[in-house]
């Protein structure tokens, strides 16, 4: 049964999350007035998450269209932004970095995934698949680009998602806590979250949680990854021989690599602008962690069951410790 206390707030979600998100951003932009600076340092893009998280689990969802859309389009701009704070240079060689490994990892993730949920779990063909594409690349993008060229169903894009999106919220967390007790590098960092979390918002997040550099590297090499979701759309249409269906393309990528081109040949002389405008990038990120907090709910959870979650942390921990072994053997 639902108590008092509970119904009270479900009647009252869409206030709550009124005041909730504006005391957000009001704290946030309390650090471009001096001496307010230290007001704004507690709103980090785990505290964001964990409060959306709170909000949904007990006041349900509130304006959840409004939640999912604008969460979708202020994650882009954000990450658009956050180019205009790095380097060309430094970019690719971080990119080239983690490229051989991104291609191995990528295929592997999806042969393993193949074998978890349709040998040993017996999971429907276009889940399995799913859950494995978005493990694989970019999470919820890669699901949202494969789903219309394996022609998935509603209920199975929403348990693939859901699965994914469970864990992204739990990396968040873990992630950076886990990257500190192995005392990791901020380069070190970026590379594993790059390539160990599924949706870039949550990489984003992570990286931003560790450090500059860890936010650098996780950033450049997560989006290079992010990449393949062209490729991987193609190739799914030929394996299961799907003809005019639309490829959604990531085009907000192609954005964030131009943002590094102009910071780096247009703005050289005035660094204060690229980083004014990373500085309000990284603001906005903090408050999308909120929106997508906000927009889980129970029947996410019940929906997502406990075969695809399980798949989806099988192969979790597997690209994981892979990624770690790499990072710290290869």
């Amino acid at each position: 049964m639902i108590s008092t206390a509970t119904k009270t707030l479900q009647a009252k979600n869409k206030m709550i999350y009124v005041v909730l998100l504006s005391s957000l951003t009001f704290f946030l932009f309390l650090d471009y007035i001096s001496g307010l600076q230290a007001w704004s340092a507690w709103v980090t893009p785990p505290v964001a998450l964990f409060l959306g998280l709170i909000f949904a689990l007990t006041c349900g969802q509130a304006h959840p269209k409004f939640n999912k859309k604008t969460s979708k389009y202020l994650l882009q701009y954000s990450v658009v932004g956050l180019g205009f704070g790095m380097n060309l240079h430094s970019a690719l060689a971080s990119g080239k970095e983690g490229m051989e490994f991104t291609v191995i990892s990528v295929v592997g993730t999806l042969v393993i995934g193949w074998f978890i949920g349709r040998k040993l779990f017996k999971i429907d063909r276009n889940t399995s698949y799913l859950i494995s594409s978005g493990t694989a690349i970019c999470g919820g993008s890669a699901i949202a680009a494969v789903g219309p060229v394996l022609r998935a169903k509603d209920s199975e894009m929403s348990v693939a998602l859901g699965t994914i999106f469970i864990l992204n919220a739990i990396a968040l967390f873990i992630f950076p806590a886990i990257g500190h007790a192995l005392n990791m590098t901020e380069h070190q960092f970026g590379t594993w979250a790059a390539i160990a979390i599924h949706d870039t918002s949550s990489v984003v997040g992570a990286g931003a949680a560790y450090g500059e550099e860890a936010l650098k590297v996780a950033t450049t090499i997560k989006l290079t990854r992010a990449l393949w979701i062209i490729p991987m759309a193609f190739a799914t249409s030929f394996i299961f021989k799907s003809k005019g269906q639309k490829i959604s393309i990531p085009w907000f990528i192609f954005f964030f690599i131009l943002a590094m081109v102009v910071n780096t040949y247009l703005l050289n002389g005035v660094p204060e602008l690229g980083a004014a405008i990373n500085g309000i990038a990284r603001k906005t990120l903090t408050i999308t962690m909120f929106f997508i907090g906000a927009s889980l709910s129970l029947d996410v959870l019940k929906a997502v069951g406990i075969k695809p979650l399980i798949q989806g942390i099988l192969l979790w921990i597997v690209i994981s410790l892979s990624t770690l072994a790499y990072i710290y053997f290869v």
